[in-house]
C-alpha cells in the first residue's frame, strides 16, 4: 500500500453465513492487540457490530505526524501484523475474505482462499480496468468472445511458466502453462484457445497446424488481471514396442513444444473458440455435474475458480451444487486436486469430487474402476438432478463417451426410462454440453 497523509487501514470481512455479534467481536480484539504491538501510536476505531454478510470490522489511523515518525519498515510491519491478525482470527471461519484499504485507495487483500493461488484473491469482484471482462448483466452470453485472432494471423503471446503438476508415478507428464496474452485475447470459462505450433509438418511440408487446448485459468487469469491465460497439457509421446523406447517421429508435436517452452519464449495463439461448455449463469440454481478424463479437467477448473474461488458476480449468485467427477490411472495422475480439496472444504454443501482410478480402484464387478463405473455408483442421484434440470458436461477423450453412453442407457432402461427420449430432452434444454478430442 501507498503511504497518505493520513493512513487510514479498513478491515472488512466477508463471510457466508453472517458472523455472530461474539464473532465479530472477537475478530476485532485479535486485530487491536496486533495492531498495537506493532506500534503504540495506532488508535483503532471499532465501529457498532453488525450481522450482515459484508462486516466492517475495524478502522486504524495513524496520524501524520505519527506516520512521518515511522520508518517504512515498520510501516510495512503494521500492515503484515494486521494481516497476519485477520488470518489468524478467521482461521475458523471458512471461507472468508478480507482486505485492508488506505484513504488513497490503494488495497491489500487476503483470505482464507488464498493458499490455492499463492497470491490473494481479487477484491472488489471486477471493479476498473477489468469491467470489460464481464457482460452486462453478467449472464448475458449474446456477446461472448470469439475467434479474435484467426488460425492464419495468430496473436503472438509469451510464455510465463511451465510447471509440471503430476506426481513421479503418474502414467505420462501434465504441464500447467501460464501464458501472457497482454489483453487482447479475453475470453469466457468453458472456451479454447487454439495454438500454432512453429515450424513445417515434415509430412505435407505446410505449417503445422492449430492445437485446441481448453483454458484452464477464468476470464481473469492466474494473475487476476485478465492478462494471461492458463493451458493443461499432457505431453503426447509414443512407446515403440520393437524400439522399447519412445519413438521421436511420433511424439505430438505441439503438446511437446508447449511442455518444453521457457518463460519469455513466443507462442502463436488463434480463438477464443467455442460455445458448448458455457456456464449457465441465467439458472445460477441449477446444479451442474461435470465429467472429465485427464486435461479434460481444464473448464471445470474455470467454472470452479469462477463459482467458488473468485470474487465474481457468479459466485455471488450461484445457489447450485458442482459435482466433479475425474477419471485418471493413479493418484500421482490427479489434476488440481490441492484446490478442488480447497474448495470441498470451504463450500461442502456446494462442491463435490469423485474419482475413478483406473489402475488403483476396482468396480462392482472386481475390473478396472472408469469413468463410467464411478458415475454409476451414483446414476439414481444424477439421474434426478437431471431431471430437475441440472447440466452435464463431459470433457476429455472422445473415447470415454461409448463408455459412459452404454452405462446411463443401461440405467435409464433398469429404471424404466426411455434413454433416447431422455437424451434428446437433455440437448433440446440446453443441459447436455460434450466437448470431446
Amino acid at each position: 500500500m501507498t503511504k497518505a497523509s493520513m493512513l487510514h487501514l479498513t478491515f472488512q470481512l466477508t463471510h457466508s453465513p453472517p458472523l455472530s455479534i461474539s464473532q465479530i467481536y472477537t475478530m476485532r480484539l485479535s486485530l487491536t492487540v496486533s495492531a498495537l504491538l506493532a506500534s503504540s501510536a495506532v488508535a483503532f476505531v471499532p465501529p457498532m457490530p453488525s450481522t450482515r454478510q459484508a462486516t466492517h470490522l475495524a478502522s486504524a489511523r495513524i496520524p501524520d505526524n505519527v506516520r512521518k515518525s515511522l520508518s517504512a519498515d515498520q510501516l510495512k510491519t503494521l500492515e503484515v501484523a494486521a494481516e497476519q491478525a485477520s488470518k489468524a482470527a478467521a482461521a475458523d471461519l471458512d471461507p472468508w475474505f478480507g482486505e485492508a484499504e488506505a484513504d488513497d485507495g490503494s488495497f491489500a487483500s487476503f483470505s482464507s482462499l488464498e493458499s490455492m493461488t499463492g497470491k490473494p484473491a481479487a477484491a472488489g469482484g471486477t471493479s476498473g480496468a477489468q469491467d470489460f471482462l464481464e457482460a452486462n448483466p453478467y449472464f448475458d452470453q449474446s456477446n461472448i468472445p470469439l475467434n479474435t485472432y484467426k488460425n492464419k494471423e495468430p496473436h503472438t503471446g509469451k510464455i510465463v511458466s511451465v510447471k509440471r503438476i503430476v506426481g513421479p508415478k503418474a502414467t505420462g507428464e501434465t504441464c500447467h502453462i501460464i501464458i501472457d496474452h497482454g489483453g487482447a485475447m479475453p475470453y469466457w470459462e468453458g472456451q479454447s484457445y487454439g495454438v500454432v505450433p512453429p515450424g513445417i509438418n515434415p509430412k505435407n511440408g505446410k505449417p503445422n497446424n492449430v492445437r485446441l487446448y481448453s483454458i484452464a485459468s477464468t476470464r481473469y487469469g492466474d494473475d487476476m488481471k485478465g492478462q494471461t491465460a492458463s493451458l493443461c497439457v499432457r505431453r503426447a509421446t509414443y512407446w515403440c514396442p520393437e524400439l522399447k523406447a519412445e519413438d521421436p517421429a511420433k511424439k505430438g508435436i505441439c503438446s511437446n513444444y508447449l511442455c518444453d517452452a521457457k518463460p519469455g519464449d513466443s507462442v502463436a495463439l488463434a480463438g477464443p473458440t467455442g460455445k458448448v461448455m458455457l456456464i449457465p449463469e441465467k439458472t445460477p440454481e441449477a446444479d451442474l455435474i461435470m465429467v472429465a478424463t485427464g486435461t479434460g479437467i481444464a473448464p471445470y477448473r474455470t467454472f470452479v475458480r469462477r463459482l467458488f474461488v473468485e470474487d465474481t458476480p457468479a459466485r455471488k449468485a450461484f445457489k447450485g451444487l458442482a459435482w466433479l467427477f475425474l477419471g485418471v490411472a493413479n493418484k500421482d495422475s490427479l489434476l488440481y486436486d490441492d484446490e478442488w480439496q480447497e474448495v470441498k472444504k470451504a463450500y461442502p454443501n456446494n462442491f463435490r469430487v469423485d474419482y475413478a482410478l483406473s489402475r488403483e480402484q476396482e468396480n462392482k464387478k472386481g475390473g478396472k474402476m472408469y469413468i463410467q463405473d464411478k458415475m454409476e455408483e451414483y446414476a439414481d442421484e444424477i439421474f434426478d438432478r437431471l431431471s430437475k434440470g441440472a447440466h452435464i458436461y463431459f470433457c476429455g477423450l472422445k473415447g470415454m463417451m461409448p463408455g459412459i453412453q452404454d452405462t446411463l442407457e443401461r440405467v435409464a432402461q433398469e429404471k424404466g426410462i426411455e434413454w433416447k427420449d431422455m437424451l434428446e430432452g437433455l440437448k433440446k434444454n440446453h443441459q447436455w454440453h460434450v466437448e470431446v478430442y
